[in-house]
């Protein structure tokens, strides 16, 4: 089989790609696999991942599973080196070839395409016949091609060499990769309180604190240590919470709902996130949303603050805030 000769063609802006975004998909990314951390859970697509277009992103997620164990932040890392996740306006990105003769957005060989798509059918959903240009016929031969070279033996160091011999190809695709799946992990946290990820500092600071309150007793009215009391109520908990982060809620759930700013429905929540039960005009309870579908609280008499489910059936989840806006502070 010929070999990708992956080269990076250098030009003086880059253009979009014009491709259709998919919104509200999400599919499952095993991250763990390949940098030694639990699974983050569900990649949610519609959540920017670093500069990952969205339409990209659900096209790498889907792609990965091609080859049991590969991830899918390694074809996303090699699409970022190759052409910018098809941003890039050079020749042999959307039309001809680059000097190389490699072509598309990951940036193959004709021969090398042909040989991966003949023995590999591609699924659904591309080009007829596949095409080198098309992302999803792209994303998907890379992902066959990989694995034929190495990554489903677990060898990916092999793997990316096969793409492209150059050991300098291989640590920049790595290092991508590791900085794509940080990324990921930071958007849709990780729900536990011994590797916290949130998008920035005020929010992982809040988080901290009350997981460090993990324990003490519900107490209506109450404040925590900080004031005096053994423990907190729901809203006590989540105001001391941002107070440690330097940020100052007010002190009731519905307050503390209506200063928002507002998480609009439908879009996938961020780690430090405050939810809220009840109606719009009758909030009676608030959690923070710690990411992987979970909150720290402090549910209710009897009880102490600890983590659990953000959803329930039959619960009346009334939306979401997220005070660590930075774009609102």
């Amino acid at each position: 089989m010929s070999t990708v000769h992956a080269k990076l063609a250098i030009a003086g802006a880059a253009a979009l790609l014009l491709v259709p975004v998919v919104l509200g998909l999400a599919a499952t990314s095993l991250l763990g696999s390949l940098f030694g951390r639990a699974p983050a859970g569900t990649i949610d697509c519609t959540t920017p991942i670093a500069d990952i277009p969205p339409y990209y992103c659900v096209l790498y997620l889907s792609a990965a599973p091609d080859c049991p164990g590969l991830d899918w932040t390694v074809l996303a890392a090699i699409g970022k080196i190759e052409t910018d996740h098809g941003r890039l306006d050079a020749p042999g990105v959307h039309q001809g070839e680059n000097h190389a003769g490699a072509a598309g957005p990951m940036q193959f060989l004709a021969p090398t395409f042909t040989a991966v798509t003949t023995t590999h059918p591609l699924p659904p959903g591309g080009a007829t016949p596949p095409s080198r240009y098309n992302p999803h016929d792209a994303i998907h031969a890379a992902a066959y091609l990989l694995c034929d070279e190495g990554a489903r033996e677990g060898d990916l160091h092999k793997a990316i060499y096969a793409y492209n011999h150059a050991d300098w190809y291989v640590t920049k695709v790595l290092d991508q990769a590791h900085a794509y799946a940080q990324a990921a992990t930071a958007s849709t946290g990780t729900g536990n309180c011994d590797n916290i990820q949130a998008p920035n500092p005020i929010a992982h600071t809040a988080i901290n604190y009350a997981c460090g309150m993990r324990g003490l007793p519900y107490v209506w009215g109450g404040n925590g240590p900080d004031h005096g009391h053994t423990g907190f109520d729901c809203s006590g908990l989540t105001q001391a919470a941002y107070a440690a982060a330097g940020l100052t809620l007010p002190r009731t759930a519905q307050t503390q709902h209506d200063t928002g700013p507002q998480v609009p429905a439908g879009q996938p929540l961020l780690p430090g996130d405050l939810v809220f039960y009840g109606t719009p005009g009758n909030i009676h309870h608030v959690g923070l949303y710690i990411g992987n579908g979970l909150m720290i609280d402090a549910p209710d008499f009897g009880q102490t603050v600890k983590i659990e489910p953000y959803r329930h059936n039959g619960d009346d989840y009334a939306g979401a805030t997220r005070p660590a806006d930075t774009d609102h502070l």
